[in-house]
């Protein structure tokens, strides 16, 4: 647990300091750090930096943008000694130094702050969640390591980023969930409101399938992931059926132009036909009403 006052000072100060970084270079107030343009192969990346995935079309975007009017906003580093060819470590700025690469520049404006690596971790989690540059998977990561490297609680840690505990407990939560879950959450095709519904799922991998093919509210998948799974303890039954289903569901599809579902339940079941559009609907309807 971390209580010492001067650390919690540190942190609610963290969202102050990161306001600093966000300033353009020729405004910035940075009466702890110095500015100046290093050569970029100078610099190495922070191999603690959270942030894992970066898109190459952002990249691209921010290269041309950067050939024209160079980096307008500084690269936050500090100094380290372990390299002598790269004296200085990204704290903040990642995604603008490997644009810069991109571009070609062969130097890039830096702030040098003189921070431990707690204070470099704590930063560098700071400001990509409050720019909204983590995905919900990276946060949680970024999270956890904060509380198993240096002790956090999730209240204290809450301090730090801003975030209530809640935010946190909830965040965390979705490291729970099995890998295959986890990386369609930081693809962007499931999202963490719908994640969070699965903690706690006998099968969330393939309650996460279906929200994403049915397109499911969060309510929708917090029922169905509260339902008891039906099993078939008869594997070759099972088999069979499945495959009697699928080929049933081709033919009729195939007939009728619509994609459709079969879902058999103890008693009876359910046929969902799939449209795309309201003039799918309209023909649908007619088909239907065909004598």
């Amino acid at each position: 647990m971390v209580d010492d006052r001067s650390d919690r000072r540190l942190g609610r100060g963290l969202a102050a300091l990161i306001g600093e970084m966000d300033q353009p270079a020729q405004t910035a107030v940075a009466p702890v750090a110095s500015d100046r343009s290093v050569p970029i192969e100078m610099i190495g990346r922070n191999p603690n930096n959270p942030r894992r995935a970066f898109s190459d079309d952002d990249l691209d975007d921010l290269a041309r943008s950067m050939r024209d009017h160079g980096v307008i906003q500084p690269i936050v580093v500090r100094s380290v000694s372990s390299s002598a060819d790269q004296p200085y470590e990204i704290i903040a700025g990642e995604r603008r130094w490997r644009a810069a690469q991109r571009a070609g520049l062969a130097e890039v404006p830096v702030i040098v702050r003189e921070v431990d690596d707690r204070s470099a971790l704590e930063i560098a989690i700071v400001e990509n969640v409050q720019r909204s540059d983590l995905n919900p998977i990276e946060e949680a990561l970024g999270y956890q390591q904060l509380m198993n490297e240096y002790g956090y609680g999730q209240a204290d840690l809450g301090d730090v980023i801003g975030k209530s505990r809640s935010h946190v407990a909830n965040t965390l939560r979705l490291l729970k969930l099995p890998a295959s879950v986890q990386a369609m959450v930081s693809a962007g095709d499931l999202s963490a409101g719908h994640a969070r519904t699965l903690v706690t799922a006998d099968d969330p991998m393939a309650i996460a399938r279906k929200i994403v093919a049915e397109g499911l509210s969060v309510r929708q998948a917090e029922t169905l992931a509260q339902a008891p799974v039906e099993v078939d303890h008869d594997p070759i039954r099972k088999s069979a059926k499945d495959a009697d289903l699928a080929a049933l569901e081709k033919s009729l599809s195939d007939v009728s132009g619509y994609k459709v579902g079969i879902k058999p339940k103890a008693k009876g079941g359910e046929m969902r036909i799939a449209y795309q559009s309201l003039e799918q609907l309209d023909d649908l309807c007619r088909l239907l009403q065909r004598q």
